[in-house]
């Protein structure tokens, strides 16, 4: 999840020097706290940090904000230098400026010195959790909670023997979760405004919000499928005949036919709570969410147990998924920067990383991803991990905040308001990016 508001600014210093980890004796009466946003997983994180102090001594307290109000809250004290937070679960994207403004702790020392190896965490979230620059083997973050977009259905109206022989009828082809963006929109269309149980019911809950970064995180996923791409490898900041390419406006219109026939009424302004709870209260067949909110609702009694199904962000040209989650970063302004450290090594640790999961945090280590056994450990792992084979992520940059506000306008304007044409709206995103990166001295 990003939900990204405010830019890092250009602050600090770089951190210093790394110090030894303190002992369990020397960290007796200790506290640490950790911020992060508010929400299930943090929940997890809180019973699983209960093990960390009794091993260490260190006690823990926790920060835990919102997510409309949680970049801002965050970012904030990121800026000014606060103490608030010795330990800081942040999005992927604010690593590039953090890194660069020295509000986190860089890790490479501390990774050697303790043999914590990047190689036991899934290569993708190393690259979008840990890295910066891009790929380097520069790390300011442990991955710390994967996440990507994917899809809940409805299984007992897909299951419906009614409904799934009238869709056959129709269409030629079983009732089942889609393989594409095409084969969406078709089941959206054919549950859109149909009569369940006595109440209208409605295609699919996806992004619209503007506020933050809501329709960004919905329309990439659609755009991603479609062969959507930043720029050109082999032209750094390139994005002319890429970003606004035939394939970029293919995915953009895809969104927006979605958007226009299968929605919710007045589903102008939503994200993951409004998904969330048009899926709860059974007014859609499918929702887009990310897959750190799959394990609540599948234990909701209204719509979770046999109830509800899961998949992967359908592809069309290509597999692809959005990607959300998080890394867990050392702030520079701690003064328990050791204790803080100590708390990385013994979360780095196999053992916790497996206990992670079991409490409903997505971890990235390998020695649970590529357990043989993994797939079976709840109905939505399989396709967490499919879809973690294939994420791709929003910019990374320190400017990234006016990009991402670029895009929630330029989209918006487009999916929502519909002003103007998909080619139109990426024409100008382009021009709003080379922009940016112009007064960033990147281009």
């Amino acid at each position: 999840m990003k939900t990204l508001l405010a830019s890092v600014g250009a602050v600090g210093i770089l951190a210093a020097a790394l110090a030894v980890p303190a002992t369990p004796a020397a960290a007796q009466g200790k506290t640490l706290t950790l911020c992060w946003a508010a929400w299930d997983p943090a929940n997890a994180l809180v019973e699983l940090s209960k093990d960390f102090t009794a091993q260490s001594g260190i006690e823990m307290k926790f920060e835990f904000v919102p997510w409309p109000n949680f970049a801002d809250r965050m970012l904030n004290e990121l800026n000014s230098k606060g103490q608030l937070c010795d330990l800081l679960i942040g999005d992927s994207q604010w690593l590039g400026g953090s890194a660069e403004n020295g509000h986190y702790v860089k890790l490479n020392e501390f990774f050697e010195a303790e043999n914590i190896s990047m190689d036991d965490f899934l290569p993708a979230t190393v690259y979008a959790y840990s890295t910066w620059p891009k790929g380097q083997p520069e790390y300011w973050a442990l991955p710390a909670m994967g996440d990507a977009l994917g899809w809940t259905y409805r299984k007992d109206w897909f299951e419906n023997p009614e409904i799934a022989a009238e869709f056959k009828e129709k269409h030629g082809r079983d009732l089942a979760p889609p393989k594409t963006w095409d084969e969406l929109k078709e089941i959206a269309e054919f549950f859109q405004g149909r009569e369940i149980d006595g109440k209208t019911v409605y295609g699919a809950a996806i992004f619209t919000e503007r506020g933050s970064e809501g329709i960004t995180m919905g329309v990439t996923a659609s755009l991603y499928s479609h062969g959507f791409a930043y720029d050109d490898p082999a032209g750094s900041y390139k994005m002319d005949g890429v970003v606004n390419s035939a394939d970029a406006v293919a995915g953009l219109e895809a969104y927006k036919a979605l958007f226009d026939c299968c929605t919710p009424p007045g589903y102008t302004n939503s994200y993951m709570q409004e998904g969330l709870d048009a899926f709860k209260s059974g007014q859609v067949a499918m929702q887009m969410n990310w897959f750190a909110f799959f394990p609540g609702l599948y234990k909701d009694e209204q719509v979770g147990g046999d109830k509800i199904g899961f998949f992967v962000n359908p592809g069309q040209k290509v597999e692809a998924s959005t990607l959300g989650g998080q890394g867990i970063s050392v702030v520079s302004y701690s003064q328990n920067r050791d204790e803080a450290l100590q708390y990385i090594k013994w979360f780095a640790t196999a053992d916790v990383q497996k206990k992670w999961w079991s409490l409903g945090g997505y971890s990235c280590h390998r020695a649970v991803l590529e357990d043989p056994g993994f797939a079976d450990t709840a109905p939505f792992a399989a396709n967490f991990l499919n879809a973690m084979g294939n994420v791709k992520d929003f910019w990374q940059e320190p400017a990234y905040a006016d990009l991402l506000l670029a895009m929630q306008k330029r989209t918006h304007d487009y999916i929502v308001a519909g002003q103007g044409t998909a080619q139109e709206a990426l024409d100008a995103l382009v021009a709003d990016w080379t922009e940016t990166f112009e007064e960033e001295g990147k281009m």
